[in-house]
């Protein structure tokens, strides 16, 4: 039986250790904010909020790969690793409040997405203006504010490193950052181009967003970051990367199918949600495909009038959700999600990595792709 995510995110005090260090930033934040402002504490109780939620993966990973790559608990080292992972949490969390912004998300982890609730300040206040604008505007610079303090744990981390360690690790934590911006805008050109005439190049152009946007900072880049901070030669590392996108986009795509099959009371999102936002995914152009190759015309024209209705009711939800469901899309994700993580356990086993390191970083693997939130 796989150990439960939580479980293995405490082992060795990961957990408890990379949010130590979250909430000593977030007081630093705190004090800096109120010499400009008593007003300016709200963005601290919304970075708060943001960083109480999370599994804590990619800290994991990233800790794990260094462990399995020679570093040694406790001591300065393992220190710096575990600010290593809590920039990687900061970083998250600035992608998730821009994110929700261009996805209009009315909410994340079960609370109302930032940008939503300064809408709700702002009429609660009578402030002047347009509350949604002003939403949008708060949600946006608090995505700069935890991407500015991502940058900052993460050169404090580097501070006491050696040089050519130093180097290593920040070529891929700036790759990262590069890659996902780009990912964020191919996520929001995809949403703008024409979809449903050619499932194939939908689905395609799906794949390259989730390769880009969340698979590579997920899983990929976590891991070789680790390994980096391990001193890891360059076939290493390129184990990492070959292991690491085929297990981040598995965990993508189970993302995916929990954003519309998934369970409201572990997901932490209204069901629906992906669907009401219209999130062109491979599971929606894998179902336009499979219900055009059966000459299903009424699924195709119900998914490409009905995907990003805002005012789908819970009713209509199922019924998407249900037709989706019934033209074998579902079943071929988990297909691909079981093909894409058996590559990446395949190279895992031929990884020389050491025990607890090796048991941990499979149990990893396995949460990302089979959990149910």
């Amino acid at each position: 039986m796989t150990p439960s995510t939580p479980a293995l995110v405490d082992v060795e005090g990961v957990r408890a250790r990379v949010d130590a260090v979250l909430a000593r930033h977030v007081a630093q934040l705190r004090t800096v904010l109120a010499a400009a402002s008593d007003d300016a504490d709200e963005l601290a109780d919304a970075v708060a909020q943001m960083l109480s939620g999370g599994k804590r993966l990619r800290a994991a990973f990233c800790y794990w790969s260094w462990r399995a790559h020679g570093g040694r608990a406790g001591g300065p080292e393992a220190d710096a690793v575990i600010r290593v992972g809590a920039a990687l949490e900061l970083f998250q969390a600035a992608a998730l409040f821009h994110d929700d912004v261009m996805d209009d998300s009315d909410t994340r982890r079960g609370f109302p997405a930032a940008h939503r609730a300064f809408a709700r300040l702002h009429t609660a206040r009578a402030l002047t203006g347009d509350p949604e604008r002003f939403g949008m505007s708060a949600a946006i610079l608090l995505g700069d504010l935890t991407l500015v303090a991502s940058e900052q744990e993460f050169a404090g981390a580097l501070a006491t490193q050696p040089v050519q360690r130093a180097e290593q690790a920040r070529a891929v934590f700036d790759l990262m950052r590069t890659e996902v911006t780009v990912g964020q805008y191919l996520d929001v050109l995809a949403q703008a181009l024409p979809w449903g005439d050619d499932p194939v190049a939908d689905e395609v152009r799906s794949r390259e967003v989730i390769r880009a946007k969340a698979a590579r900072y997920s899983v990929e880049h976590p891991i070789t970051l680790g390994a980096a901070l391990a001193d890891a030669g360059e076939a290493n590392l390129a184990a990492c990367r070959a292991l690491g996108l085929p297990l981040g986009e598995a965990f993508q795509l189970r993302d995916d199918l929990l954003g519309v099959f998934g369970d409201p009371v572990t997901t932490g999102k209204p069901a629906g949600d992906d669907l009401r936002e219209g999130k062109r995914t491979v599971l929606t152009a894998r179902a336009v495909a499979r219900a055009r190759a059966t000459g299903d015309e009424a699924t195709v024209t119900l998914l490409r009038t009905r995907l990003g209705d805002r005012t789908l009711t819970e009713s209509d939800v199922t019924q998407l959700a249900d037709a989706i469901k019934a033209t074998g899309a579902g079943d071929d994700i988990e297909q691909l999600i079981e093909g894409l993580a058996g590559t990446a356990f395949e190279l895992m086993d031929e990884c020389h990595w050491p025990d607890p390191a090796r048991e941990q970083l499979v149990g990893l693997a396995h949460a990302a792709v089979d959990r149910r939130a």
